[in-house]
């Protein structure tokens, strides 16, 4: 594996506002963003992977998605270099390479812009950009970066969730609480927390034409019933978010922003929003559903 660090790039402008990436980089961020997986993230992309395809993963995070993409090219007979992934700051990618020599994949990884991507027009065949548009402050000028890239031929496919679309049973106070305050953070820092639905959009104003699109939506389901993503992880994860330094301080700078008001006591918000997650995933018949749009954009 390959790991091309570059000078002089920081958090700020590549995902987010000015506080940056919305979710941070902390270990609970970055435990479950590792169990990601290219079937369970990008099944809508991997019929366009052959063996000669070059792939840019945008936003690469910890690179569990990234050296499955590196997997599928190379199971093709292609090779798993032709996989690079992209990341804005280190401490993501200094997992994704430690993940990459675990799994004995030699996938590239580099530090990048998403703005400004560091390669010549036309170098890659498929681009992947898995949960970035909703953190960006402008997701057109992404769109049209990540197309200059793309060869003639090729795709772009963009995934993102779309927070006021999920539901989850049972409806608890806290899991309310903490979907009002992550909304409000992530649109304090000019994201679009409900990117899903504005997927086309920012397409057609990146110049797409709407004969080049394909919109699709699926869902991750989290739940206790065997066979599904796990309860308990889903809400253990979100718990030790929470209580990061850093959704502390997004929960104290919207505080009297409307909807992500916590009634001025941040240490009070966390632990109602806390247990509200625990209460939800002690209930047997708890189900959270999280719908995502997926873009595919064909050159």
């Amino acid at each position: 594996m390959t790991y091309i660090p570059l000078d002089g790039k920081s958090d700020r402008g590549f995902r987010g506002g000015p506080y940056g990436y919305t979710h941070g980089h902390g270990e609970a961020v970055l435990r479950s963003h590792s169990r990601r997986t290219a079937a369970g993230s990008l099944a809508y992309v991997l019929p366009y992977l052959t063996a000669g395809s070059s792939v840019l993963d945008v936003g690469c995070g910890p690179g569990s998605v990234t050296l499955d993409l590196a997997g599928v090219v190379a199971g093709l007979g292609g090779a798993a270099s032709q996989v690079t992934g992209v990341e804005n700051t280190p401490v993501p990618l200094r997992a994704a390479v430690a993940a990459a020599a675990a799994r004995g994949l030699g996938a590239r990884f580099m530090q990048g812009d998403v703005y400004h991507l560091p390669f010549a027009a036309g170098s890659f065949d498929v681009i992947v950009a898995h949960q970035v548009f909703q953190h960006l402050t402008d997701p057109v000028a992404a769109m049209r970066e990540c197309l200059r890239v793309t060869a003639p031929g090729g795709v772009v496919a963009v995934r993102d969730a779309d927070y006021s679309a999920m539901s989850w049973y049972p409806e608890l106070p806290g899991m309310s609480e903490w979907s009002r305050g992550y909304r409000a953070a992530a649109r304090a820092d000019g994201a679009e927390p409900d990117g899903g639905r504005h997927l086309l959009r920012w397409a057609l104003e990146a110049g797409c034409d709407l004969r080049e699109l394909t919109y699709t939506v699926s869902t991750w389901v989290y739940s206790h019933a065997p066979g599904g993503s796990s309860a308990e992880e889903f809400a253990a994860d979100w718990s030790d978010r929470v209580r990061e330094d850093r959704f502390r301080r997004q929960l104290a700078r919207v505080q009297h922003s409307g909807d992500g008001d916590c009634g001025g006591d941040v240490d009070a918000a966390v632990e109602r929003i806390c247990e509200g997650w625990r209460l939800w995933a002690d209930d047997p018949s708890a189900v959270f559903v999280m719908p995502h749009g997926e873009l595919l954009v064909r050159r």
